[in-house]
C-alpha cells in the first residue's frame, strides 16, 4: 500500500485519486480556520509557491474534530483561505481524521507514522492541553490537533510526520531534500 492507493473528495465532492500525484512530494495536512495554528496557512502557501513547480503538492483537509475550529462549509473554508491567506493550493472536503468516521487515507497515514512529539515554544502548552483530552496521547498514533503534517516522498511513502507546533517554515529544509 501507498498513498497512491487512496481516493479522497475535493471540496466539490468529486473523487480525486492520489495516484495523480505519483512522482511528487506531498504535504498532507489537517487544517482549521479558527485555530491558533491557522496562520500556518501563510507558511504552507510560501512552500507551495516556492516548490510547486519543482513537484510539491499541498493537500489541505479541513477538520472540525478539534475544538470546533472549522465549522464552516467546504466552500466557506475555501473562501476564508483565499481571502485571508491568499492560498493557491486547493482545499479538500472537510473530513474526520480520528474515530470511526476517519477517512481511510488518514487511517493509513497514522499507521505509517505515529505521534512525533510537540516542539518549540508551544510544546508545553500543547502537551498539557492534549493530555487533558487523552492522557495516553504520547503512546498512540491518533492526530492530536489541527495542522498535523505528513510528508510523502516521490515514491508515495510516508516519509515524516510533524505535529501542530512545527511550522511550515521549519519543514522547508526537509521538503527541499525530497524535491
Amino acid at each position: 500500500m501507498s498513498v497512491y492507493d487512496y481516493t479522497v473528495k475535493d471540496r466539490m465532492n468529486n473523487d480525486v485519486s492520489l495516484s495523480q500525484f505519483k512522482g511528487k512530494v506531498m504535504v498532507i495536512v489537517n487544517t482549521a480556520t479558527g485555530c491558533g495554528f491557522t496562520p500556518q496557512y501563510e507558511g504552507l502557501e510560501m512552500l507551495w509557491k516556492k516548490y510547486h513547480d519543482k513537484g510539491l503538492e499541498i493537500l489541505d483537509f479541513p477538520c472540525n474534530q478539534f475544538g470546533n475550529q472549522a465549522p464552516e462549509s467546504d466552500e466557506g473554508i475555501h473562501q476564508f483561505c483565499q481571502m485571508k491567506y491568499n492560498t493557491s493550493f486547493d482545499n479538500y472536503k472537510k473530513i474526520d481524521v480520528n474515530g470511526p468516521d476517519a477517512i481511510p487515507l488518514y487511517t493509513y497515514l497514522k499507521s505509517q507514522k505515529s505521534f512525533a512529539g510537540f516542539t518549540g515554544d508551544a510544546a508545553e502548552f500543547m502537551n498539557n492541553h492534549v493530555a487533558k483530552i487523552d492522557p495516553d496521547f504520547k503512546n498512540n498514533s491518533e492526530i492530536k490537533w489541527n495542522f498535523t503534517k505528513f510528508i510523502i516522498n516521490r515514491q508515495g511513502e510516508v516519509a515524516a510526520r510533524f505535529e501542530s507546533t512545527t511550522t511550515p517554515e521549519e519543514l522547508e529544509a526537509y521538503v527541499e531534500k525530497l524535491i
